[in-house]
């Protein structure tokens, strides 16, 4: 058969081939959604993942059924995300942890190029608070006390080369400051050891710690966002001290495998981003003291793109190391 003949043979299938996939975009979804969520039920991921599933319901027309996937701090089920067929009806909802920042201490499979990302729907600080009793009632006496003593205080985490970790080195090494970090295994693990006098400062997301800075226990001075918060209005925000750039904090996204079809990540874009503006969803991340920050593809891409190179460094430079390569 001449090349003629083939062309003209095979012109129609590629037509058509490329007209089925054009009518499967238009028509999805046409059956539930998967919403694999790397966390375990009931912590602050898990609420958001079910108030936006529910909330897109009315948008995409479907179901969105949440598939709890955790281990690994996160990573076990951002690979479960990753390695799915990418038609739609897999997505992710996740923190940025696994995304940029255990893949500096752990061997993960991902890269950016494994995901592509959908939307984001906001953040939460993490913060550093103070004994009561500690010299520094702003955050720049805070910084003052920790510049002119090297080295001498103490701020619990919430675990070896994890977020909250890399957010308050950041923003050390840009103030030429020492605190040394003492890991435990949680938020909630930290709060008890900073209350039992066991670090010198708290440093964590917010909900652990709140109840005790309204009871007078805590002096909560510093966030590692750029603005400022209103469940805590006394604390700063890296704008106040000259260091806005250097924010890092607790926010969530959706992100879908790679290669799912265009069309099909234009429309999961659009519906859950009308679903995340919705005033019932705008309330219930206030409810949980979080930011309502509503981003689209191309900025969360560029979003986790830039948060990994820039923890990247600063893990490089206090030595975290890959573990299980």
């Amino acid at each position: 058969m001449s090349n003629r003949l083939r062309c003209a043979f095979a012109a129609p299938l590629v037509a058509a081939v490329l007209l089925a996939g054009t009518a499967s975009a238009q028509e999805y979804p046409t059956r539930p959604i998967t919403l694999i969520v790397p966390a375990p039920p009931g912590g602050g991921t898990d609420v958001f993942a079910r108030q936006i599933a529910e909330a897109v319901e009315p948008f995409l027309k479907q179901k969105v059924i949440v598939d709890n996937r955790a281990g690994g701090g996160g990573t076990v089920g951002t690979t479960v995300i990753t390695a799915a067929q990418p038609d739609g009806y897999t997505l992710g909802f996740i923190w940025n942890s696994p995304l940029t920042t255990s893949p500096h201490s752990l061997a993960v499979s991902y890269t950016p190029d494994s995901y592509a990302s959908v939307m984001s729907i906001g953040y939460s600080s993490y913060v550093l608070c103070t004994a009561p009793s500690f010299p520094a009632s702003t955050a720049q006496e805070l910084v003052d006390q920790i510049k002119a003593n090297p080295g001498k205080f103490t701020y619990g985490n919430d675990g070896l080369g994890g977020t909250m970790q890399l957010a308050a080195e950041r923003v050390f090494a840009k103030l030429g400051a020492k605190v040394r970090p003492v890991p435990f295994g949680g938020a909630g693990e930290t709060a008890r050891n900073f209350l039992g006098g066991h670090v010198t400062f708290y440093g964590g997301s917010l909900p652990p710690i709140l109840p005790h800075a309204a009871a007078g226990k805590a002096k909560c001075l510093l966030l590692t966002s750029a603005g400022k918060n209103p469940a805590l209005p006394q604390a700063a925000g890296l704008d106040d001290i000259g260091l806005g750039a250097e924010e890092t904090v607790l926010w969530w996204g959706l992100i879908a495998p790679a290669k799912t079809p265009p069309a099909i990540l234009a429309k999961l874009e659009k519906a859950f981003m009308e679903a995340a503006s919705t005033e019932k969803f705008k309330e219930a991340m206030d409810k949980q003291g979080a930011t309502q920050r509503v981003l689209g593809a191309k900025e969360t891409g560029a979003l986790i793109r830039s948060e990994l190179a820039a923890l990247g460094a600063v893990a490089k430079s206090i030595g975290i190391e890959r573990k299980g390569q």
